[in-house]
């Protein structure tokens, strides 16, 4: 069994684990991180979004050994910042929250959107998130919240 060291929510991890598991797994199982879900498990879904070295990855499609001396963020991570403070309320005010279920991951792709171009376009907005599937909103909610959170974090990202 190799070690895998990367940075998780800023804390470094050295992982006594098999290159080949997946990221999902190693998150959930190993470091207790279960805000990433696991829906498809084929990366089709986009439940378990990530963001490593600040990209928007499915962590079911990524191989442990892969991530080696990279960042990971979690939404257990991004809750912290003052970024996510603004995501979440303009979530919450569009009405984007239903049953929970692809939130987190909706969260960390608009934080890895809005870190790109912080006052996008209805269109890049629906590019972005098309990786995510969410049964609730009908996405119109999902776009504004994102729209909402932009004009709120104006100078932010």
């Amino acid at each position: 069994m190799n070690s895998v060291q990367f940075v998780l929510n800023d804390s470094e991890v050295n992982l006594p684990v098999h290159p080949l598991k997946r990221l999902i797994d190693v998150l959930r199982d190993d470091l207790q991180m279960t805000g990433a879900k696991e829906g498809c498990g084929e990366g089709e879904c986009g439940a378990c979004a990530v963001l490593v070295d600040g990209r928007l990855v499915n962590a079911c499609l990524v191989p442990v050994g892969s991530i080696g001396g990279q960042s990971v963020v979690t939404i257990e991570g991004f809750r912290h910042s003052p970024r996510f403070a603004i995501l979440k309320d303009s979530f919450e005010q569009a009405g984007s929250v239903q049953c929970g279920f692809c939130t987190p991951a909706m969260i960390l792709a608009a934080e890895a959107l809005l870190s790109h171009h912080s006052n996008p376009s209805e269109e890049q907005i629906r590019q972005a998130m098309a990786g995510n599937l969410c049964r609730c909103t009908g996405y119109t909610m999902i776009v504004e919240a994102v729209q909402l959170a932009s004009r709120k974090g104006e100078g932010l990202w």
